[in-house]
């Protein structure tokens, strides 16, 4: 048995960049930052960023280009893949990727006129079955009225 599934929560570090393969596909990059604080032998709190790339593909990768920016608090679900290529000088390249199956927006949802107050109960589902995510399994541990849900 194996599992390769990877799952972040943090702020993209960038626009997202979209782009269509030859064949038409659509596909979006972006990159996200998390952050862990920890103590250090002296006791002193220390904080350390690590940088993922996210690549999103289809459908997801037009959505996640439309509605991430900068600085948007993302939960990202995927697995973890390498990709080795030779440049141009012949020396062979290496990146890992998340190819993210589910990408959900954090970010507070802007009031619009008519809507409920941030916080209060829509009375409504959303138009995906009511989770608000692209596929079935559970997402992060939030509720729709706290979070803007956007699957990708």
């Amino acid at each position: 048995m194996s599992l390769n599934k990877c799952m972040i929560i943090g702020n993209l570090g960038r626009d997202p960049e979209m782009r269509y393969t030859p064949s038409g596909q659509a596909v979006t990059q972006f990159s996200v930052a998390t952050n862990r604080n920890f103590r250090d032998p002296q006791g002193e709190w220390q904080s350390e960023t690590e940088w993922f790339r996210v690549v999103v593909w289809a459908d997801r990768a037009e959505r996640a280009a439309e509605q991430l920016r900068k600085g948007h608090k993302v939960y990202v679900e995927g697995r973890i893949q390498t990709r080795q290529w030779e440049d141009q000088s012949g020396n062979k390249r290496y990146t890992t990727e998340l190819i993210a199956d589910r990408v959900t927006s954090l970010e507070r949802r802007d009031r619009e006129e008519g809507a409920p107050a941030f916080g209060e109960p829509s009375g409504g589902s959303h138009s995906q079955g009511g989770s608000g995510e692209a596929s079935g399994s559970a997402g992060p541990a939030s509720s729709a009225q706290d979070y803007d849900d956007l699957p990708f």
